[in-house]
């Protein structure tokens, strides 16, 4: 994702320095604390706060006076640091807003804050939010396919919050191929012996983790995808990536589904297995144009752009006039 803004921000004009491992390719000027990624420096969890995460923050944040506006996409682990530097700061939320996190917001507030949902801080007013922009891609470079090859697709992580059980019995009730293209961590081996495993056959493939263009094509002759999710997802890549492709998505209601999915135009959202049976039964009902159309126009790396744009300028115009008024006060100015 953050690959995806800063090339559209560079296409754009604008003057970008991206700090990332020194493996990365950008068309921005690179600054790298770390020759190559933090799982092949061996580092099991990146998202844990360590030496290098914070090498890596310190570099930006040192080199502050350089920019207009820092962009920070490490959540909380250099929050620390963002909540007394004097150029404006831009921090967007990539995962859930727990009762612990929203502390930590309310307490650094320095900082501007952006969603990926408005579901996302529905119950955290506290924040200081900047506003709320969906994640985008690319979506033109996504093939389309007007015809399905008549079935069931699952696409992301074996979890048992994932809810591919839910997608399997799904599947079983229907009589439907289902390809589960998704990865397997070892932390889920045990869901899935117990429960995806056993489950197995010809109709129902597990085929692991595939490579994009794979996926894509996966998608884009699915007859619908099915995100059955057992919880508060701030937001599902999957979903729009799905739709770009033309393929319908039938999703549980749960935490940011609503504002991806168009209900009855782009896929249903439902309560439970029952319900999504019975909007699998419909699924014909949706034109995958619709769906393209509908991904296009709300989730393209185009649209993710323009909203960060209107978020850099409100920012920092607001802090110059901040300082503005700072100075005549000190100058004895009303």
């Amino acid at each position: 994702m953050v690959s995806v803004l800063t090339e559209e921000l560079v296409r754009r004009g604008h003057d970008v320095t991206l700090f990332a491992t020194g493996d990365s390719e950008t068309s921005a000027k690179l600054v790298s604390t770390y020759p190559k990624g933090l799982r092949e420096a061996g580092i099991r969890n990146p998202a844990v706060v360590n030496d290098l995460i914070l090498q890596h923050a310190g570099a930006a944040y040192k080199m502050q006076n350089q920019f207009d506006v820092i962009h920070d996409h490490l959540g909380g682990s250099s929050l620390s640091i963002a909540n007394f530097i004097k150029t404006p700061v831009i921090v967007t939320l990539h995962g859930p807003v727990t009762p612990t996190k929203r502390k930590l917001y309310e307490m650094f507030d320095n900082p501007y804050y952006v969603s990926i949902s408005k579901s996302q801080v529905k119950y955290f007013p506290n924040i200081n939010l900047a506003g709320t922009v969906y994640n985008g891609l690319p979506m033109e470079n996504y093939p389309f396919e007007n015809k399905d090859k008549g079935y069931l697709l699952f696409v992301g992580r074996i979890s048992k919050l994932k809810g591919v059980h839910y997608a399997i019995q799904v599947a079983e009730a229907l009589d439907l191929p289902l390809i589960i293209a998704a990865k397997l961590d070892t932390r889920d081996l045990y869901y899935f012996k117990r429960y995806i495993k056993p489950k197995l056959t010809d109709k129902i493939q597990w085929v692991g983790e595939v490579g994009e263009k794979e996926r894509n094509e996966l998608m884009a002759s699915a007859l619908c995808l099915l995100n059955p999710i057992t919880w508060k997802e701030p937001f599902g890549l999957t979903m729009i990536e799905a739709m770009a492709c033309g393929s319908p998505v039938v999703a549980f209601n749960r935490g940011s589904i609503p504002e991806v999915i168009e209900n009855g135009k782009t896929g249903f959202i439902v309560r439970d297995v029952g319900e999504m049976i019975s909007a699998v039964k419909r699924i014909k009902e949706i034109q995958r144009e619709d769906c393209r159309e509908f991904s296009l126009n709300n989730f393209s790396a185009k649209v993710m752009a323009d909203r960060y744009e209107e978020i850099y300028y409100s920012v920092f115009e607001s802090k110059l006039s901040l300082k503005s008024v700072f100075f005549n006060r000190a100058l004895g100015i009303n």
